[in-house]
């Protein structure tokens, strides 16, 4: 079976939401190119040793595609839009595909880093720049295509969000692939094991780490302002402080988890979410698993900031990228197309059954809270998405259906960035800002 070396692109301004860094196999070693990517996707049986992994490509553009779609569509159909606080539905995989694509890019680009200070200080400037760019998309400077103006109160920036989240998890991975690699030759799966134990420890030290914080953080009463929310759900309650009672350690709901007090007092309240999942919750919507009116008995936590892409549940998230990191290291050293294939479903199908075994033994699904479970089952899901692809395109070279994924793999960090100013949804819909309020319309007008 003829093998495929992988191919990246050396361009340090790339971000690791855009196509991998070149490299240039020569003698049977990968090597780092100078030269700028330019090569067109080759057969499987071409002899060019330029090749692209168009794979990886098509799999973040399908991302980026179910994001465009689970983003605004969701607003119409709130069963394929984020699980309101436990659970995982098909806007809930995103994020992980993101960070695991990222895993396996990275994995790519710093197998053979000659300066390792050198690919250090290009690794942070990225993750800055990636890291700033979420704060400009998603902290408050763009108002909505609707009310054309720019400018934020500093003191009410979200500093937290998806690109950030990514940039974190960029740089930990990056890191661990510069740093905490054995120089060891790996002629079998014992000594696969053996050059990458110190990530592997890495990566067990900071789920611990994660789990200690969660479970066993006290969380005290809380309170937060009403007033400076205002402006996203209208209430009659007017300026006013609100209390939450916890005084308790290891609660995963929404108003005393470790997650939230972490993210309140290292950030601020007025610094976080403004309109977090679980107002979507039967205790916070009469219209769950949509957005509503509150109950008469809701709980006051439910107008309380919370942000799901929080610091501790960084952490986590970080680990799936971890996960990616092992599926690049596959591809660098398993030459055969259907070995790389098997062992990737073998790598999967452990994750899937232990994401499944946490939630039956008590710890749920939760994206805001980034758990075990949902690492582990979001984690094996995108290493059985990535096998079908590679198989698809890769092995048997059916790509003219996956055109247009690719192109948005090659753009996702351009893609992205229209997708959050609002560009596709005023393109398709006109004035209307999302799918939601274009049927509201249609119902009031009939």
């Amino acid at each position: 079976m003829a093998s495929i070396t992988v191919v990246t692109d050396t361009d340090g301004e790339r971000t690791p939401l855009l196509n991998d860094s070149q490299l240039e196999s020569s003698g049977g070693r990968t090597k780092y190119s100078s030269s700028p990517s330019g090569e067109e996707p080759s057969t499987k049986n071409s002899n060019d040793p330029k090749q692209r992994l168009l794979s990886l490509d098509v799999f973040r553009g399908l991302t980026v595609a179910l994001m465009i779609l689970v983003d605004d569509a969701g607003k119409a159909f709130p069963s394929i839009n984020h699980s309101p606080w436990f659970g995982v539905t098909l806007a809930d995989f995103v994020m992980p595909f993101f960070l695991f694509g990222v895993g396996v890019s990275a994995s790519l680009v710093f197998k053979k880093a000659a300066n390792r200070l050198a690919a250090t200080k290009k690794v942070i400037l990225r993750s800055i720049k990636l890291f700033l760019l979420g704060v400009i998309l998603q902290g408050g400077y763009f108002h909505g295509r609707n009310n054309l103006t720019y400018g934020i109160d500093v003191e009410k920036i979200r500093v937290m969000g998806v690109l950030q989240r990514i940039a974190i998890g960029y740089l930990l991975a990056s890191a661990m692939e510069i740093w905490l690699v054995k120089n060891t030759v790996v002629n079998s799966a014992v000594a696969f094991v053996r050059r990458y134990s110190f990530q592997i420890g890495a990566g067990i030290l900071l789920g611990l780490l994660y789990m200690v914080l969660l479970y066993g953080l006290y969380v005290p009463n809380w309170a937060f302002d009403v007033s400076s929310l205002t402006m996203i759900l209208p209430t009659s309650l007017g300026a006013s402080t609100e209390t939450v009672n916890c005084g308790m350690r290891g609660s995963l709901e929404p108003p005393c988890n470790s997650v939230g007090f972490i993210d309140r007092t290292l950030l601020g309240e007025k610094h976080l979410y403004q309109r977090p999942v679980y107002r979507r919750t039967k205790e916070c919507s009469i219209n769950s698993p949509d957005y509503g009116p509150l109950p008469s008995d809701s709980p006051t936590w439910c107008l309380a900031p919370f942000d799901p892409e929080g610091i501790l549940s960084s952490l986590m998230a970080a680990i799936t990228c971890f996960v990616g990191l092992h599926y690049g290291h596959v591809l660098v050293h398993c030459k055969d197309q259907m070995q790389r294939v098997i062992f990737w479903f073998i790598s999967s199908l452990p994750l899937l059954i232990l994401g499944y075994l946490l939630s039956v033994l008590g710890v749920p699904y939760s994206k805001p809270l980034y758990t075990l479970s949902y690492m582990f089952i979001t984690a094996g899901a995108s290493g059985v998405l990535l096998t079908a692809i590679y198989l698809i395109v890769d092995v048997k070279c059916i790509r003219k259906s996956t055109v247009i994924f690719q192109w948005m793999g090659m753009n996702a960090l351009i893609v992205y960035a229209l997708a959050a100013c609002d560009i596709f949804p005023a393109a398709v819909q006109g004035s209307s800002t999302s799918l939601f309020q274009g049927e509201v319309a249609l119902k009031r007008s009939t």
